[in-house]
């Protein structure tokens, strides 16, 4: 029998994202809300955010862009960058975020995969927006120029201001309607997560999976609070989750709109500055991965800072230990809460709910109106109490991936089930992720596949085969790559060579930081498949001779 979350059943609207953010009969707050971390007077209220996102909008159907089409952000964070999300997907367009870390053949890959129209880029990486669009067969004028502040034309490519249609226009402008069936099958979003067979998938998540997470998320944050989220202390929340993740849209631009936070938003992350925003803005609540919780944890400089103001971490994205938890939790004297998700559950569907003191380390309980199974290798239902593969269904799971039917009848069952790779265990309805079956490596919280890895690395010359995995050192996963020279190159190529030659074909959370090892053989079974358990148990056994060691690059 599948599990059942024990909380009642909750009403969720089934309308466009912008209704729901920006009801109609509610002037929305000139009380700043998006911020520029580094300079607070440079920012956003909620009704300059609306009225842009009109414009842009507007200014998107002036172009020619139709509903329906991908319009493609390619963007370190800045305070507009929930001005193209909220215009995008409220004009019934499909937003997509690039991962500004991509390379050219990366970035090739999604707007092709996307077949996005437009992009929004930002100038420092025009170039090779402009490149990727080309080479995608997108005609020249469809890249704009896209960060907080106008700029003169480069590489060919126009501000983003300059097809903005005038505010005054734009505040005639009315959001289109969704009904019930267009909500639940509008897709608002395409963001890419990493599958085991190499490029990453667009995930395509519609407007009703988007406002059934944000219900579902704000129903299990105050849960067991003295208050609930209408009656709550000031919050003030820190934006330095990346953009083009769903982890940091759910939270810095729509929650941060429907919970009316202030947000303070990090253009890029670098420790001493998060430290210095959070004790100068008295920041409340943290939304991190383990990466964050290892620096505060291990890094000297957090000693230097007064982070007495937060009140509240949720910690998402790869499980963490439950030491780790409960020692930054006595550090700083917080609530120190875990959750899971993935891209294909909008964001999240397994919260510890806020209130709960929890030092067991668990992810928490099912959202409402979710329900999960935990079946063997054969497809049976585990055992009380035994490991099993986690199966979840709910109104926040996604669509399935953007144009690969393939992949979505892989994952995604007729009657609505997703097999999430992950293995869990559940004791008393509480659940503990202790494994993941899919192969991906999480760095930073960013999923890596090996197979992608794997490709780059025979593109070597040198190289005769090739094996990625994960490895874990001082509580961060990092890539490690174990290599087969071919003969003539035995003894020659080196470590560095290699890294050179993944430096600009990959992403910066891709490189080998876990390192090189050269083999006799990369072991494989009659398939031709790597044996991947193999290749773990080496990973394992390196990672113990490790210990204490650098990773050899800092990201």
């Amino acid at each position: 029998m599948p599990f059942s979350s024990p909380f009642p059943t909750i009403d969720i609207p089934k309308c466009n994202l912008l209704e729901y953010l920006f009801p109609k009969g509610h002037e929305p707050t000139d009380t700043p809300i998006w911020i520029d971390a580094k300079d607070t007077n440079h920012n956003l209220t909620p009704r300059a955010l609306l009225q842009w996102s009109k414009r842009l909008a507007l200014g998107l159907d002036r172009l020619g862009s139709r509903p329906g089409e991908v319009v493609m952000i390619y963007t370190p964070n800045h305070i507009f960058v929930p001005v193209a999300y909220l215009g995008i997907v409220g004009s019934k367009r499909v937003f997509s975020g690039a991962n500004p870390a991509y390379t050219l053949s990366e970035m090739v890959h999604q707007v092709s995969n996307t077949q996005a129209q437009y992009i929004l880029a930002h100038p420092s990486l025009a170039k090779t927006a402009v490149q990727a669009a080309r080479k995608a067969g997108l005609p020249d004028g469809r890249v704009f120029l896209f960060s907080d502040v106008p700029n003169t034309s480069i590489e060919g490519c126009r501000d983003w201001r300059e097809f903005l249609p005038t505010p005054s226009e734009a505040d005639a402008y009315n959001f289109p309607h969704l009904s019930a069936k267009e909500a639940t099958e509008t897709t608002a979003t395409v963001n890419y997560s990493s599958g085991t067979t190499g490029l990453p998938k667009g995930v395509e998540v519609s407007h009703h999976n988007l406002v059934a997470n944000l219900e579902q998320t704000i129903y299990m944050r105050y849960l067991h609070k003295p208050w609930n989220a209408n009656s709550r202390p000031r919050e003030v929340w820190i934006g330095f989750l990346p953009l083009y993740h769903a982890y940091g849209q759910l939270y810095t631009i729509a929650m941060a709109q429907k919970l009316q936070v202030p947000v303070y938003i990090m253009k890029q992350f670098q420790y001493e500055e998060f430290l210095r925003v959070i004790q100068n803005q008295k920041v409340t609540h943290l939304q991190v991965a383990p990466p964050i919780m290892v620096m505060l944890s291990k890094r000297p400089e957090t000693a230097n800072y007064d982070l007495s103001s937060v009140t509240d971490i949720l910690c998402g994205a790869a499980p963490l230990s439950k030491e780790l938890q409960n020692e930054i939790s006595k550090k700083l004297g917080c609530e120190i809460l875990q959750g899971w998700g993935m891209t294909e559950v909008t964001c999240g569907a397994i919260h510890v709910p806020g209130g709960t003191i929890d030092d067991s380390g668990s992810v928490g309980q099912l959202d409402p109106n979710c329900e999960c199974m935990l079946l063997d290798d054969d497809g049976k239902e585990v055992a009380a109490g035994q490991p099993g593969e986690l199966y979840i269904r709910g109104p926040q799971i996604c669509l399935g991936y953007w144009r690969n039917p393939h992949a979505t009848k892989e994952s995604l069952s007729p009657d609505g089930w997703l097999k999430t790779g992950d293995v869990a265990v559940v004791k008393d309805g509480w659940f503990w992720i202790v494994d993941r079956k899919k192969e991906l490596i999480k760095v930073n919280a960013l999923q890596v596949a090996p197979a992608e890895l794997e490709a780059v690395l025979l593109e070597f010359d040198p190289i005769a085969d090739a094996a990625a995995v994960g490895i874990t050192l001082d509580g961060q996963e990092w890539p490690r790559a174990y290599v087969h020279l071919k003969d003539e190159f035995k003894g020659k190529t080196t470590e560095e060579d290699i890294h050179a030659h993944m430096k600009d074909k990959v992403a910066k959370h891709k490189q080998l930081v876990g390192g090189i090892s050269f083999v006799d053989e990369i072991p494989k079974l009659q398939s031709g498949k790597i044996m991947r358990k193999v290749v773990k148990e080496w990973s394992k056994r390196d990672a113990a001779a490790m210990q204490g060691q650098k990773p050899k690059a800092k990201l």
